[in-house]
């Protein structure tokens, strides 16, 4: 008897512990699913200790903590022989590994690139099979997008198209809104939201008849509003709602829509101090006199100077992000949304479900938490 309930209190335990582990490290989500799922485990429990043995009830309580945890999902993946996806964005970061990672597969990976000779590229060339077509593609350019779907169409006429992937992001000010020029609010959209929008229309025909997958790397940024990252945020808030809009809609077509949102991993260029002093500069030359006057010139330092020490948290290894795209790819069932990354089930958690107030107290507390704009301070 005390052996039966040692096995089924040591179950519940393991049970809540992987529970809050992977609410934390957001492989899960505090949905009103899993709370069903959640509740209908201890109804079974709480029937079948009336019914069987303890042991065996601690069996298949464990059992039925196994499944809502997702132990059996996503262990097999639809075969990838014949099948060719599209990879943009691969010159570094998450969308090189994947489109390295899928070439390992099996998978044909037409990987686009700003250029053709760069490291990146070079690597792709070097270390993938045959299989790996590189592109080139800036998709600012609406003749580079349009060259480019011609020629994925033309080479998929006849194998077909199995999956996208919308990887191609960026970003070049760290700021608030307020002090963000309108041009950088364009620039963000036109790769983070239009270019997305531009190669997921072109390959639609190609994706719908193969009842294909779409897999968009979106931000935490754009569901939450962490300091000055206003540009991006918005740009990454709209793909998120387009990917969105599109999973409804193509359903029916049997095309399964997912987006990623990645905590915060080392990915390139966006990743170096100098880049950003260099931003910060060009931020400082173009800000009106007023509008500086009012904020300082050391508001906007500082800014940078706590972003430089942020990314020094950047996680280098990328394979939670690169295994969530393959997922996304290639599981019978993805999930809708993946978040990879440690930390961000707890700041989706007090998102969701705690006051505004929390979440935006912790995101300047663990991101960046500048010093009150000059005019504010002189009222002090």
């Amino acid at each position: 008897m005390e052996l039966g309930w040692a096995c089924s209190h040591s179950v519940w335990l393991c049970f809540a512990c992987c529970l809050l582990r992977r609410l934390l490290r957001c492989d899960l989500l505090l949905s009103a699913r899993l709370l069903l799922h959640v509740g209908l485990v201890v109804l079974l429990q709480a029937v079948s200790q009336s019914f069987l043995p303890l042991p065996l009830n601690a069996a298949l309580t464990g059992t039925a903590c196994w499944l809502v945890l997702g132990g059996a999902a996503h262990s097999k993946r639809i075969p990838t022989a014949g099948k060719a996806v599209v990879v943009t964005g691969c010159d570094s970061g998450f969308g090189k590994e994947a489109a390295s990672y899928l070439d390992s597969l099996g998978l044909k990976v037409y990987a686009s690139v700003l250029d053709l000779n760069s490291p990146g590229a070079q690597e792709l060339r070097q270390s993938c099979s045959s299989q790996l077509t590189l592109l080139e593609m800036d998709l600012t350019k609406p003749e580079d997008i349009q060259r480019t779907l011609h020629f994925i169409k033309a080479q998929s006429e006849k194998t077909g198209l199995w999956g996208l992937v919308n990887n191609a992001g960026f970003n070049d000010i760290i700021a608030d809104a307020d002090l963000t020029p309108v041009r950088n609010f364009r620039a963000c959209m036109e790769v983070n939201f239009f270019g997305a929008l531009e190669m997921t229309k072109g390959l639609l025909p190609l994706l719908r008849a193969s009842q294909g997958r779409i897999v968009t790397v979106s931000s935490p940024a754009g569901t939450m509003p962490f300091p000055c990252l206003a540009a991006y945020g918005a740009s990454k808030a709209a793909l998120s709602l387009l990917m969105e809009s599109f999973r409804c809609e193509l359903a029916p077509w049997g095309v399964k829509v997912c987006v990623i949102f990645p905590g915060y991993f080392k990915t390139g260029s966006t990743c170096s101090p100098e880049y950003w002093k260099e931003k910060k500069h060009q931020l400082l030359e173009a800000l009106p006199p007023d509008l500086l006057e009012e904020y300082g010139k050391e508001y906007v330092e500082e800014i940078n100077k706590q972003f430089v020490v942020f990314m020094k948290r950047a996680v280098e290894d990328l394979s939670s992000v690169v295994n969530s795209i393959a997922d996304g790819l290639l599981s019978p069932q993805p999930l809708v949304k993946y978040y990879p990354g440690s930390g961000l089930g707890l700041m989706y958690f007090i998102h969701h479900y705690l006051h505004h107030t929390v979440r935006d107290f912790l995101l300047r507390a663990f991101f960046i938490n500048p010093r009150l704009p000059k005019a504010l301070q002189l009222k002090h």
